[in-house]
């Protein structure tokens, strides 16, 4: 088998078998050299200019590594097709991302594995996938980048331990140039083994009871990127004004929520442009980046206080002008943001002891180890805020704006509204 070799600076050198190198040429992948990985998050770590065409190589990378060492095992229960599949999977699993990356979808547009679906099954893609792989071969690659294939290797592409997420975190914290993202990948992908589930008995991915520090190594480094790079209030300050910016323009017809996905990150911006320069666009493009007024740390706000900030797009502006108003501020001026709620590190795993035995990774066993599960959830409380961002300085009555917020959502419409 040819393969060429594509240098990188996190992995050195990835080879791309010939299969893979012809879906890289496809314009749906090539699209992805121009949709930066982190979003917005250059304006405050000069070095995040990587791409997701990158992360994409590289998940590609880990996949063809682990499905080795998987093969050396001889009950590996897959075949060269299936493990061409998954490899594919791998490469494609974020063609459907929006400009920006994971913005967009916190104002409610459709979620980039339900917009991958038509970039895998169909058009140039899909067609090279059923040449060379079958006429089901879209189809399954699909039901891996969405996570619902029956194959015992979907936890590859999604899951608790998927290579996905090992790429990013080690990427990212390469290219931004800081020391969190350090995760022992070596020992984490020796250790990954195929196990029967311990509650179906389906043959399903799972971790070999002495990789459980490399596991631990990976909760931190991600809680350490959440809290310092994803989450930095810098960034969620411009993730808030590009998440107005568009969401005004899809209100005023400016941009079509169906088009959004065609769009490199500079295509959007230089498009909104021309549909009429808005204060939020000028803002980005000169890194004049809102400031905190006010924030609290999700541990210190009662239980579901202020969820609908991340799931009610239209009362969000609606609260956003209403404060704004009341504040002297323009509309737009004032912003809300309340990272979206996601489990730090989702930890359903099957664990293969010493003993032989399998057993769910949970809060009450593996006696001697860290309480992941647990962990993993007051991390995640200390890494998420609810801020409110202003365009410039003013006073806020904190304790008012907090009473609101952390009313339900019905409530909260009709406070505004009285």
């Amino acid at each position: 088998m040819h393969f060429e070799i594509i240098r990188d600076p996190l992995w050195n050198n990835i080879r791309v078998d010939d299969s893979a190198m012809r879906l890289v040429d496809t314009g749906v992948v090539q699209r992805l050299r121009y949709v930066r990985q982190l979003g917005l998050a250059y304006l405050v770590y000069p070095g995040a200019t990587h791409s997701r065409f990158e992360h994409a190589l590289g998940t590609y990378h880990l996949a063809r590594r682990t499905l080795a060492l998987l093969e050396e095992r001889e009950d590996a229960p897959f075949d060269a097709r299936s493990g061409a599949i998954l490899r594919a999977a791998a490469l494609l699993h974020d063609v459907g991302h929006y400009p920006f990356s994971h913005a967009l979808e916190e104002i409610g547009v459709t979620h980039h594995e339900d917009l991958a679906r038509p970039l895998v099954t169909q058009g140039e893609v899909g067609a090279l996938l059923a040449r060379e792989l079958g006429t089901d071969a879209p189809a399954q690659v699909f039901e891996l980048i969405r996570g619902r294939s029956a194959s015992p290797l979907q936890g590859l592409i999604s899951g608790s331990l998927d290579l996905d997420k090992i790429e990013y975190l080690k990427r990212d914290a390469h290219m931004c140039g800081v020391p969190y993202g350090e995760i022992d990948v070596d020992r984490l992908t020796h250790s990954l083994v195929l196990v029967p589930d311990p509650d179906s008995g389906v043959r399903t991915l799972g971790i070999v009871e002495k990789g459980m520090a490399a596991l631990e190594s990976l909760l931190f480094a991600k809680y350490q990127m959440y809290r310092n790079v994803y989450w930095h209030h810098a960034v969620r300050s411009a993730t808030a004004m590009y998440k107005r910016l568009v969401s005004d323009a899809l209100a005023t017809g400016a941009v079509r929520a169906d088009a959004i996905v065609g769009y490199t990150d500079e295509g959007l911006l230089a498009h909104l442009g021309r549909t009429g320069p808005a204060p939020l666009q000028v803002a980005l493009l000169r890194r004049r980046l809102y400031k905190r007024a006010l924030e609290w740390p999700a541990a210190e706000l009662a239980g579901g206080a202020a969820e609908w900030i991340a799931t009610d797009p239209g009362l969000v502006v609606a609260v956003e002008d209403f404060l704004a108003e009341r504040s002297g501020l323009a509309r737009g001026e004032l912003l809300l943001d309340y990272p979206t709620k996601t489990r730090m590190l989702g930890l359903d795993i099957p664990v293969l002891r010493r003993s032989g035995a399998i057993e769910r990774l949970t809060p009450e066993n593996l006696i001697g180890s860290i309480n992941l599960p647990s962990l993993s959830d007051e991390l995640y409380q200390s890494a998420r805020w609810l801020r409110v961002f202003v365009a410039r300085r003013t006073t806020l009555p904190a304790a008012e704006v907090l009473a609101l917020l952390s009313r339900p959502a019905s409530d909260v419409r009709a406070a505004i509204s009285d």
